[in-house]
């Protein structure tokens, strides 16, 4: 019997910089996509998955990420004045009950692994869930939350993961394959942002972890590895050394990259479709915009 995963680690200090100037006064996690923030569909699926404590490691300049969370009595007052229940419903989402939610500093930018490394004495000796809010899934059953239910039946370590062209292997953590059941992978390691030429496979670690205890032990020893850093992967692949299982899981649902521009548009839209009173508008738009561009060629 696996231990319950009832606390998940959320590393929020990056600076955005590939989203300024926007980024220069409101924090990435901020950012709306369609009328949530992209904190807000992690938390949402942290939730479905069972997670009662949310750890948030930030920087300086994240004080919009802590308001978020808190109740605005004045808004809630003139909604209710207006009788606007349902937005006052909307609003009851987007709160936190006092103790669940703590704020970690991390002061240097030294990486992921790092920032997990930061809420260490938050923990104890139970596994945890670390979420990274730039991979937006979308699927009928919540990742984390079919995470979760594999690693009843496998314990180790897990992580999320998806083939990628080989070209991109440098640009993610990349299983060593063992056994491959289809959706449950045994990994023998991992190699954090290999060149194409030498990556073990093209399976690649996205942004949802489930990790023992010892991975955070693993991450006190370590040395900065690729680009300077301290590489969660490294702490992971330390484990699967010293025997440990790691699993990759090829989770049902499709992946966007909101940490970048491009996948930041593609959530837009597919999300934007998915509702139904933005859908027909939208469809209408993107259809005149395709006959515009054919027009124009």
């Amino acid at each position: 019997m696996t231990n319950k995963v009832t606390k998940a680690i959320f590393p929020v200090a990056g600076l955005g910089t590939r989203f300024l100037p926007a980024t220069k006064s409101v924090p990435k996690e901020i950012m709306t996509l369609v009328d949530r923030p992209l904190i807000q569909y992690a938390i949402d699926e942290a939730r479905a998955a069972g997670i009662k404590e949310f750890i948030f490691v930030t920087s300086r300049g994240k004080s919009a990420l802590e308001d978020y969370f808190d109740r605005a009595p004045a808004l809630e007052e003139e909604l209710r004045d207006k009788g606007k229940t349902d937005l006052l419903e909307v609003l009851e989402h987007t709160y936190m009950d006092s103790g669940a939610i703590a704020y970690i500093r991390q002061h240097r930018p030294l990486g992921l692994g790092h920032a997990v490394w930061c809420a260490r004495r938050l923990l104890g000796d139970e596994p945890f869930a670390v979420m990274l809010p730039d991979d937006v899934i979308a699927a009928d059953t919540p990742c984390l939350q079919q995470m979760i239910e594999a690693y009843q039946e496998t314990g180790g370590n897990m992580v999320a993961a998806m083939e990628v062209a080989p070209e991109k292997t440098s640009s993610y953590g990349i299983l060593d394959v063992g056994d491959d059941d289809g959706q449950v992978v045994r990994a023998r390691g991992m190699v954090e942002k290999p060149d194409p030429d030498s990556a073990p496979s093209n399976l690649a670690v996205i942004g949802r972890y489930i990790l023992r205890p010892s991975v955070m032990q693993n991450l006190e020893h370590l040395r900065s590895g690729k680009n300077g850093e301290i590489q969660l992967t490294d702490a992971i692949a330390a484990d699967s050394a010293n025997g440990e299982q790691t699993h990759g899981f090829r989770f049902r649902g499709q992946r966007y990259d909101c940490g970048s521009k491009s996948g930041f548009l593609q959530a837009t839209v597919a999300f934007g479709l998915a509702r139904p009173e933005l859908r027909d508008d939208l469809r209408q738009f993107i259809s005149d915009m395709g006959q515009i561009e054919r027009a124009a060629q």
